[in-house]
């Protein structure tokens, strides 16, 4: 659905949710962790310029998609997800993606220079490995009880939820979809992008330390940056001050 920044105009579209700013002159499309949604970008808007309107990319199966299936493969994923964010594209943007969703900005920059659609003008990726990088601990095939365990090492996942029952049945294909879309991934060989990139990682991260994200740098021909913030594999939640002024600044570049 499309969310003003100021309530009111709202519409359903199937993958996007777009807190309308009619002041816009550059889109911000964000692209979700594992297991989330648009609803985690809806308090991006006020701590962001005025200038950026945020388009929460909504993946199958969750919130109000619910009733979809999800999708575990970032290649059948992207085709799905495009029609959708194709009539945005008509203003300067930028991508961001934060694990999982960092995997999916970057195919999705492909699948546009694939059909030669507008490109981002920046790819920002958050918490998120390398794309030739595997995942060294597979979780998404594991038994029930040893998948909820081993969730609690991101640290992401409230451990009320965790132990509710009733919540964890519909939240664990989620999970297993989105995070098969990690580790089931193998990259195809393409020529690297002409846009700059920015990975941001948590200091405290174990999942997606500096040595994972540094060699974000071979996949752009343009310029490259890498940044450590406070924190660990969730820095985007537990330092979202200084995170959001990361993303500030990359925008104001471009305005």
């Amino acid at each position: 659905m499309y969310i003003s920044k100021l309530a009111g105009d709202v519409r359903e579209t199937p993958a996007l949710m777009v807190y309308k700013n009619n002041e816009a002159i550059l889109r911000l499309f964000c692209f979700p962790y594992a297991g989330g949604g648009a609803a985690a970008f809806r308090m991006w808007p006020a701590f962001l310029p005025d200038t950026v309107e945020v388009c929460g990319v909504q993946p199958p199966g969750r919130e109000n998609r619910i009733g979809e299936e999800p999708i575990a493969d970032v290649h059948e994923l992207v085709p799905r997800l495009l029609p959708s964010l194709a009539p945005w594209c008509d203003k300067p943007f930028i991508f961001y993606g934060h694990s999982t969703g960092g995997l999916v900005a970057f195919e999705m920059i492909r699948e546009l220079r694939r059909q030669q659609m507008p490109l981002p003008l920046h790819l920002v990726v958050s918490g998120a490995r390398a794309p030739h990088i595997p995942e060294p601990s597979p979780l998404h095939h594991l038994p029930k009880e040893a998948f909820i365990q081993e969730l609690r090492r991101f640290s992401g996942t409230p451990e009320a939820v965790l132990e509710n029952s009733d919540l964890m049945e519909i939240y664990i294909p989620i999970l297993r979809a989105d995070l098969a879309i990690e580790e089931m991934y193998t990259i195809k060989e393409e020529a690297p992008i002409n846009i700059p990139i920015t990975a941001i990682y948590g200091i405290e991260d174990g999942e997606a330390p500096k040595s994972v994200m540094a060699p974000w740098k071979r996949y752009t021909t343009d310029s490259f940056e890498l940044i450590g913030l406070q924190g660990g594999h969730f820095f985007i939640n537990t330092a979202r001050s200084a995170f959001l002024s990361c993303l500030s600044r990359i925008t104001d570049f471009f305005q």
